[in-house]
């Protein structure tokens, strides 16, 4: 039984390394649920065995490195911030895009403590090396794929960024970034020269995997690292081939330099090229790179904002409320802005918010436990020491890649993983402990069997359930996505009555659902209210358990908004003002909840008050177009149209693109002021947004005769008649008036 139960959760652990490649592809979070859950399935199976195994066999209690203590002291000041969070829910559990979460994360500190103490032999570790690179090799292949049009490969279709089985290209990136150092880790001191050429595959594969991602802080990492790898290969062997690596590493850096800090940055090889206009564009006032330091900057300013945040922070997966909190108004854009940042984006500054200084003390003493192991095993001379050369490399990139993003499921994997080889490269020279075996009988049988229910038991309830609302919500979008309402409905009922974590976003999504059906001006109908008050109950759920989240207030009050806008005394619009001041205390930048406060006035008739509040918005971010185009046609409501055609071209100015549902407000807007010039430059836009209409184009040649633009006017009705030949009498009649010949 003891050599049965020790074989069983070694392959077990070889199984984890394959977790990576995991897609759920009909599941909402596609990439991280189906990971999180078969990770946790296979670790809450492992655990009663491995319970078992040492309860017979002392030998194979935990051996504690400082790696090992560095973990277990993380893993306890996670524990400690998650007791003491804002939002214990999403602390333990996490959120169903990341799943991360107290609960998930105690499951990879027992896959470490179990991989430790049952891989005990170089040979052990060699074959679950082995595992890691060939699922990074196959992960690589797959995000290779994603550049063809072969639909196998989700994310397929010619993508510029790959992101393999990851999911997202600077997760994966980091991914390979362990998987490519990995392999020359190995590489450095393997003599067989069939697994020597694997290894410089898996090496070669990761490393342009990474460079396929176009993520320039990892990229920065994967080159620092692999000059790191160089020069300590070059200080150990003085080999020629360190030597020419080390120019060839050299000289890149200096052409990439010669690009990003000459006038070369902006040639025309360059410009043609998205990959090299990303990868030289280093500027600060690149957009993405603005927004990662005013979302830092929120953090650290909520991180400061009393003793307890100081010392043990928000919480786990929280970073999302002091965000919200401090939220920086420059990051609206207008709708479709990324403006709910759940990570910081910078797993240092992730957990000093979420953790405090005690989390990222702990956090860093991870990584400071792995220098001192290296270093010593550098210093050792012995015939491991040179597997320092390429760990102090891939943690040094690590580190760096860290800097510019988070981990995730595969991530974690990964980095464990990699860990655990340190701590037994740590312990290689000490005397494994003695066997001191219990010889249990039918006992230990009792005992195994009863884990193991416990263990099905807690895997149906904790990954299975959610899995089956995870799949409940993605029929309801296929069925609202072919205009089943009633079945959309039902399916959405079902995935919220599981009450199972996720059920916050099962919840949105539901009333998602319901505002972009309203939205396609679906009528209001007896059926469709009955449904909207079921929402509001349910995510009214969300308000209750997410005290410190805006979010769930603004569906609430947008879902009320609904509700009252056929109706200015309807009640319904003083509840969505309720919501909407709920909303503005918890988050006072937030654009968009001005925009809840000036609809709900929409809806009352009351213009002046809702002019109020789109003030405040433009006030809030000058720079955000719809902001201005939303007060310029309240304004014109109010029959303020001088205002508001001054207020629509200042929505011009900051980008806003008018959709083919505004031209009919502009030309009325125009039409009042009679100013022709700019009807007929709501025309050219017209017929660009639909150029089969022969209508538009009709109207556009009267605009043009108007303004004495006779030939553009001929133009637009020749255009007319090509589109529709039924206006040929129409264009030629047209044509007379102005004294010319179609």
């Amino acid at each position: 039984m003891r050599f049965n139960l020790a074989t069983i959760l070694r392959w077990a652990v070889y199984a984890a390394a394959f977790i990576p490649l995991v897609i759920f592809s009909q599941y909402i979070s596609p990439f991280h649920f189906g990971k999180v859950v078969v990770f946790r399935s296979l670790v809450e199976l492992m655990l009663p065995l491995y319970l078992l195994l040492i309860w017979q066999d002392r030998s194979y209690m935990p051996r504690m490195s400082p790696v090992s203590w560095g973990i277990l002291s993380f893993a306890l000041a996670f524990t400690l911030a998650t007791i003491t969070s804002v939002e214990s829910f999403f602390s333990f559990w996490g959120t169903l895009e990341r799943m991360g979460g107290l609960f998930t994360f105690w499951h990879y500190v027992v896959f470490y403590f179990i991989m430790t103490s049952v891989l005990k032999t170089p040979e052990h570790w060699r074959r679950f090396i082995d595992c890691v690179l060939v699922a990074g090799v196959l992960s690589a292949i797959y995000g290779f794929g994603q550049k063809t049009d072969i639909g196998f490969f989700v994310g397929s279709g010619g993508r510029e960024r790959i992101f393999g089985t990851i999911g997202n290209a600077a997760l994966f990136a980091g991914y390979e970034i362990v998987i490519s150092f990995l392999a020359l880790t190995c590489l450095v001191q393997e003599r067989l020269p069939g697994r020597k050429r694997f290894l410089q595959v898996v090496s070669v594969l990761g490393i342009l995997a990474v460079i396929m991602t176009v993520v320039r802080g990892s990229l920065m990492g994967l080159g620092i690292g692999l000059t790191v790898f160089a020069v300590l290969h070059w200080l150990k062997f003085r080999t020629k081939t360190g030597k020419r690596t080390l120019i060839v590493l050299g000289s890149a850096a200096i052409i990439l330099l010669i690009f990003v800090l000459t006038p070369l940055q902006n040639s025309g090889l360059v410009k043609n090229s998205r990959f090299l206009s990303r990868l030289t564009d280093t500027s600060f006032n690149t957009f993405t790179v603005k927004t990662r330091f005013w979302t830092w900057q929120s953090g650290l300013e909520g991180w400061k904002e009393n003793p307890k945040t100081v010392l043990v922070g928000w919480g786990p997966e929280d970073f999302n409320v002091p965000f919200s909190k401090h939220f920086n108004p420059n990051i609206y854009t207008g709708p479709g802005s990324e403006t709910f940042f759940d990570r910081a984006h910078n797993m240092f500054v992730e957990v000093l918010v979420t953790m405090g200084v005690v989390g990222l003390a702990a956090y860093v003493s991870i990584f400071v436990a792995i220098g001192i192991t290296l270093w010593r095993l550098w210093k050792s001379g012995d015939e491991y020491s040179t597997y320092a050369i390429g760990l102090a490399s891939l943690f040094i990139a690590y580190i760096i890649h860290n800097s510019f993003i988070f981990d995730t499921s595969a991530n974690f994997i990964a980095f464990f993983s990699v860990a655990g080889f340190v701590s037994f490269l740590y312990l290689r020279n000490q005397p494994l402990p003695l066997n001191t075996r219990r010889n249990a009988g039918g006992l230990s049988k009792v005992l195994a069997l009863a884990g193991v229910m416990a263990a099905v038991i807690l895997v149906y309830s904790v990954n299975v359930v959610p899995a089956k609302a995870n799949y409940s919500t993605t029929r309801a979008i296929l069925l609202g996505w072919a205009n089943d309402f009633s079945g959309a409905i039902a399916k959405f009922k079902e995935s919220v009555a599981y009450d199972v974590p996720g059920k916050y976003e099962y919840r949105h999504r539901l009333a998602q659902f319901l505002l972009e059906y309203t939205n396609n001006s679906k009528p209001v109908t007896p059926e469709v209210k009955e449904v909207i008050l079921f929402t509001i109950n349910e995510v009214k759920k969300n308000i209750s358990e997410s005290g410190q989240d805006y979010l769930p207030h603004l569906y609430a009050s947008r879902l009320y908004v609904t509700l009252g806008k056929d109706d200015p005394n309807s009640p319904y619009n003083d509840l969505a003002l309720e919501q909407a001041q709920a909303a503005l205390n918890i988050s006072p930048n937030f654009v968009r909840t001005q925009y809840e406060f000036a609809q709900v006035y929409l809806n009352r008739k009351d213009y002046a008050r809702a002019v109020e509040y789109f003030k405040k918005a433009v006030e809030l971010n000058p720079r955000v177009g719809v902001s201005y185009w939303y007060l310029g046609f309240t304004e014109k409501e109010r029959g303020n149209y001088a205002e508001s055609a001054k207020i629509v071209e200042k929505a011009f100015e900051n980008g806003y693109a008018p959709s083919k549902n505004d031209f009919g407000f502009l030309v009325e807007l125009y039409s009042r002021l009679n100013d022709k010039p700019k009807i007929v430059r709501t025309y050219e836009w017209l017929v660009v947004a639909e150029p089969k209409n022969a209508q538009f184009f009709a109207s556009l040649a009267a605009a043009y005769a108007q303004v004495g633009r006779i030939d553009d006017a001929l133009n637009a009705a020749r255009k007319a008649v090509v589109i529709d030949p039924a206006f040929i009498k129409e264009a030629q009649a047209f044509a007379r008036s102005l004294g010319r010949e179609l």
